[in-house]
């Protein structure tokens, strides 16, 4: 055991040498020119923004002005942007892609990784955001992990002077926000930051009934679960950064952010087993804490002069959780002493990244080259014993309590070349990545894998005229596995359900074409165009029983194709009335290993968004509404689902509005899903309630 934590402690001072030396680099390497994009993302009132901005790997949608922002999350936002659907519970997909990263000013931080992602977005305050930028199929310059990436651009103002805003907005169940933003620019220093407060919530209502056999024994059963609990949160968040003009040419960015969250739901999880033999009926009661921190800092440089730049970034971030599985169990039928077990998971991860661009003007376009550093260590800790009510006593179970970590590596260099010849305009780029990955049980040997691609990437686009054009992208890339599904041990989710991870996980690998054509006329903006998607060594769900209890893990050998069509539409007949959409509609194919063989499933599926928005006098009204057709999974379905948003914006006076949001006014969030295996038949639904009325105000002080 001693051997395997002096390797991690090496790896990890290995780790922070490289880093080291990147940040001494910064000091020797030589002065380049201005790149076309500045080092930092800012928002510079000097004249009105345009709304979309079409670029040649990526569209930019500015939502400075979104009167849903004003007092909403960042996933009220990423709803209302097109592109992209955010169902209730945060699940994000973009353009029919359910992979996508979420960056925050270009950079991926340890909140926007793993399923704590969803949570963040819905804590995130909407008013900080200055645009999305949304990029489907990312150049080789970036790390996509396997998908789209979605980045958020948060405001910064380098007006001279100081400016301040206060927003918050309250409804029913005694949920509100507040926050207040502000800056302050002096000649060369910017000083920017925020603080906010939020007691918000989320309504859940659950039920699944569970046919199972096991193959083993031959036995058969029947489980059903229900609940219902109103999920509480209290979030804390600041955020300071200061960037320092050194001159003409130079610049220096220092940023950090802090976000607290914690609640202490009431679970009562009604169980109903049934077998041949036998019905037990009991409710599983369990009230938390649950908490979770995360903090990040980075550091920026840039030089910029005669159209070429260098940049460089160092950034640290960390992701603290506790969640709670402590639970008694009150039966029913039969009627016997109540039972009591104490479980927490404790899981930590860091991430530190390391990133150098250097972008030059070339006789026909402009070169970019770069190197991408990443080192995540992720270390989680389960526990779970029954507990003596009579003394206290805790036993440990040995299954489900259990600690590991892994350490992901990423190291990548890239080239980019963009060509400009009469209507044509080309990118074209390769990254090539190498993945390490590090599973350290706590009890055990340490399991290291090695991966190593290259992964080519293309942006084409060909001007018939100034108002239209035939775009196409291409990428490859890998997506590296979820750190707990490289779990080696057995962790407590509920009473009918375990999860195994499988530290043998290897990357998926994605690739993507698309081809459309964009058009602009006198009014009227539109996009159409078609995809096509695949990957392999696709990650599925592996289930078995272990008495009578679900055991659900993770394998490779799947594989998945989509191929679909996506388009929009915006239509501005005058200054006062904005209309869009956009949809997509797609096939997908499945190929997933089961007991009984290879499972092939195959369906269509489709999106819809809707947007209108209407100024008058000192009033805005806007309205947006999403539509998700009926879909199949790799081994079952779910129905469709829909959302429907109003916002009220009311000008009281220059420096104070007057805001109403109406979310999801038909409750159309309720998911009903179904699974057929060779082992369980499922069917339930997840109903995450989001149909509130928030009523706020913005005040802005000049």
């Amino acid at each position: 055991m001693k051997k395997h934590q002096h390797e991690i402690l090496k790896y990890r001072n290995e780790c922070r040498v490289t880093l080291s030396m990147i940040l001494a680099g910064l000091v020797v390497l030589p002065a380049e020119a201005r790149a076309e994009d500045p080092a930092i993302p800012t928002i510079t009132v000097t004249a009105k923004k345009e709304s979309v901005v079409k670029k040649l790997d990526k569209t930019v949608y500015d939502v400075s002005t979104m009167s849903r922002a004003a007092n909403g999350s960042a996933q009220d936002v990423l709803q209302s942007t097109p592109e992209i659907s955010v169902s209730a519970d945060g699940q994000i997909s973009v353009k029919g892609n359910a992979l996508v990263t979420v960056l925050v000013d270009g950079k991926p931080t340890a909140m926007m990784s793993g399923d704590e992602r969803a949570v963040a977005l819905q804590t995130m305050s909407g008013a900080d955001i200055a645009s999305i930028e949304v990029i489907t199929n990312p150049s080789a310059a970036y790390h996509a992990n396997g998908g789209a990436i979605l980045n958020i651009v948060l405001k910064r103002n380098r007006t001279p002077g100081a400016h301040a805003q206060l927003q918050g907005s309250a409804t029913d169940q005694g949920l509100w926000n507040a926050g207040t933003s502000g800056d302050l620019t002096r000649k060369n220093i910017s000083v920017h930051g925020n603080v906010a407060f939020r007691r918000d919530g989320t309504l859940k209502i659950r039920r699944s009934t569970v046919d199972w056999n096991n193959p083993l024994s031959g036995q058969t059963g029947q489980t059903l679960q229900s609940s219902e609990v109103f999920v509480r949160r209290i979030v804390q968040s600041a955020a300071l950064g200061v960037d320092d003009a050194l001159s003409d040419t130079d610049s220096l960015s220092l940023s950090a952010r802090y976000n607290k969250r914690r609640s202490r739901p009431l679970f009562d999880v009604l169980n109903e087993n049934r077998t041949d033999a036998a019905q037990t009926v009991y409710h599983r009661i369990s009230s938390g804490p649950n908490e979770q921190s995360d903090d990040s800092a980075s550091l920026s440089y840039s030089h910029q002069d005669h159209g070429a730049a260098l940049k460089a970034m160092l950034q640290r971030s960390d992701r603290i959780g506790l969640i709670d599985k402590s639970y008694s169990d009150v039966f029913v039928e039969p009627a016997r002493a109540t039972g009591y077990s104490h479980g927490a998971t404790r899981s930590a991860r860091h991430l530190s990244q390391a990133t150098l661009d250097w972008s030059g003007v070339s006789q026909p376009g402009q070169w970019g080259v770069g190197l991408d550093l990443q080192d995540q260590v992720d270390d989680i800790a389960n526990y779970q014993a029954p507990v003596d009510p009579w003394t206290g006593a805790e036993t440990p179970d040995p299954n489900t309590t259990n600690g590991y970590g892994v350490m992901t590596t990423l190291s990548a260099a890239y080239l980019t070349h963009k060509i400009r010849r009469g209507k044509w305009e080309v990118l074209l780029g390769g990254r090539d990545e190498r993945m390490t990955l590090r599973v350290s049980p706590a009890q055990g040997i340490m399991r290291t894998r090695h991966w190593q691609a290259f992964n080519p990437s293309l942006h084409l686009d060909y001007a018939f005229s100034e108002k239209a054009d035939l775009a196409l992208s291409y990428r490859r890339s890998l997506q590296r596995p979820d750190p707990r599904d490289l779990n080696p041990f057995t962790t407590y989710v509920d009473a009918q359900n375990l999860s195994r991870g499988n530290p043998d996980l290897k990357p998926q690998r994605l690739t993507s074409w698309e081809i459309g054509t964009n058009m602009d006329a006198v009014a009227i903006t539109g996009n159409v165009s078609v995809f096509y998607r695949t990957s392999r060594d696709t990650v599925t769900d592996a289930r078995s029983f272990a008495d009578k209890v679900l055991v659900t893990s993770k394998q490779n050998g799947g594989r998945a194709r989509s191929t679909g069509i996506t388009g929009s539409l915006d239509w501005t007949p005058d200054a006062k009335l904005h209309l869009g959409m956009d949809g997509w509609a797609y096939r997908v194919m499945f190929d997933t290993l089961d007991i009984s063989g290879l499972v092939r499933q195959d369906g269509i599926s489709g999106y819809l968004n809707l947007r209108a928005a209407y100024s008058v006098g000192q009033d805005d009204l806007s309205l947006d509404a999403h539509g998700q057709s009926a879909g199949i999974t790799p081994l079952g379905r779910f129905a469709a689902t829909s959302s429907l948003n109003l916002t009220w914006k009311h000008q009281l006076s220059k420096t104070l509005s007057l805001t109403v949001n109406a979310s999801d006014i038909f409750d159309g969030s309720k998911r009903s899903y179904w699974t057929d295996t060779s082992t369980f038949r499922q069917a339930g639904f997840d109903h995450f309630v989001a149909q509130r009325i928030y009523v706020g105000f913005v005040k802005k002080i000049e």
